[in-house]
């Protein structure tokens, strides 16, 4: 029997297309003056008015930059939470937009504003239906995604409980350029790898390069210990595992007629499961430790814990996929998980949910040629954002149905 569409869903792309001009609007603000880090005070003010009129109980952090608004329903009900993180990368912009950054060394290049605006306009849009909301919306609007770990703040700070009940079902949305834009792809269980970095000293002993034996040169260690790495990943981790590492800084020396008394190696390690990414944190400092002793230099391993593996709750990953058809969308499955990594995963590990992706590439390119997040000159299809709204207002109202 065909399932009947739900009529909440009615004109929901619809609504959500007339708040395409506040959704630009905002957008293009934030992405002409971009914020790093956990303190974001102007996109913070903007977020705040953004909301301002709508009768939300809203609160901003004690130790980051954060805004999280409560949406109350017309009945009681469970809680459900929509993420849409707000901070920019260290670069320079250089996509010739007329609304490009105007902050040197600071560019919205992963779409956080994007993901910003969408949130503020799902929440004006539930607003505007909340006489059929059972329970509470809570919108996370989040600082410091680019590594500072701004989720696990907010959750410190208590956002699961910000709405007086725990919070039964997450998502957060994430744009990217190098999918068909409006086009939503979500899979179940792991969707984004785990990320931790290293850092590897080894000393030796310095010399004159034209006597190495009476030095103890670090840099054939170091240089020993790259290879060892791949090896080590292809021969202790099972081939249906994931796992990447890359030594991504070497540093050794002044010049080239002296053999310096360290070298350096920084890189990072990336997995989708725990078992994994626990079995190499102690297999990197092991691996180096013994080629350090090989060449005679003593071996100092610092592995720095980053995101966990970001995991969707099969269950609620599956709804997301339909609920995108359900309001008119296209949505499909991803086949494979990315080794990008998310501190939404921080949430995940708390609340069933799932983090989705949202395609944006920009018209008249190929996905595949379209310069990806993190470029410094990516582009996103505005025309996505209608999309991407319509995704978080029906995730909410599919959720509190009464």
């Amino acid at each position: 029997m065909k399932k009947q569409p739900d009529p909440r869903f009615s004109g929901l792309f619809e609504a959500a297309r007339a708040l395409q001009p506040n959704t630009v609007a905002l957008r293009r603000q934030l992405h002409k003056h971009p914020e790093q880090g956990l303190e974001l005070p102007n996109t913070q003010a903007a977020v705040l008015r953004a909301l301002d009129g709508l009768d939300l109980k809203v609160q901003t952090g004690a130790a980051v930059g954060s805004v999280v608004a409560v949406l109350n329903g017309a009945r009681p009900g469970p809680t459900v939470l929509l993420r849409g993180d707000m901070d920019a990368l260290p670069l320079t912009e250089e996509t010739g937009l007329e609304f490009a950054s105007v902050e040197p060394g600071t560019m919205h290049a992963c779409g956080h504003d994007t993901h910003v605006a969408m949130l503020a306009s799902a929440a004006r849009l539930l607003h505007d239906r909340r006489d059929t909301l059972a329970g509470q919306v809570v919108f996370m609007f989040q600082p410091g995604e680019e590594g500072h770990h701004g989720a696990r703040f907010m959750l410190d700070e208590g956002v699961l409980d910000a709405a007086g009940t725990p919070v039964e079902k997450a998502l957060a949305l994430h744009i990217t350029s190098k999918e068909q834009s409006g086009v939503i792809r979500c899979r179940p269980g792991p969707i984004m790898a785990g990320a931790d970095s290293f850092h590897v000293v080894v000393t030796g002993k310095g010399g004159h390069a034209s006597t190495p034996a009476d030095a103890i040169d670090p840099v054939p260690a170091a240089a020993a210990m790259v290879g060892a790495l791949q090896t080590a990943v292809t021969r202790r981790i099972s081939v249906f595992e994931p796992a990447v590492v890359t030594v991504a800084h070497i540093t050794a020396g002044t010049t080239s007629n002296i053999i310096p008394e360290t070298a350096t190696l920084e890189g990072t390690l990336r997995t989708l499961s725990e078992a994994t990414r626990k079995t190499m944190i102690e297999e990197i400092p092991r691996v180096c430790a013994n080629i350090g002793a090989a060449h005679g230099c003593e071996v100092e391993v610092v592995v720095k814990p980053g995101y966990p593996v970001t995991i969707n709750d099969a269950d609620v990953a599956a709804r997301v996929v339909e609920l995108v058809g359900e309001v008119g969308g296209q949505a499909n499955v991803m086949p494979n998980p990315l080794m990008g990594a998310e501190d939404f995963s921080y949430v995940l590990q708390r609340v069933p949910g799932a983090m989705a992706f949202l395609g944006a590439c920009p018209p008249g390119v190929s996905p595949a040629d379209a310069p990806p997040n993190h470029s410094n000159r990516v582009l996103f299809d505005e025309a996505a954002m209608a999309h991407g709204v319509t995704a978080y207002a029906a995730f909410a109202l599919d959720a509190l149905r009464p």
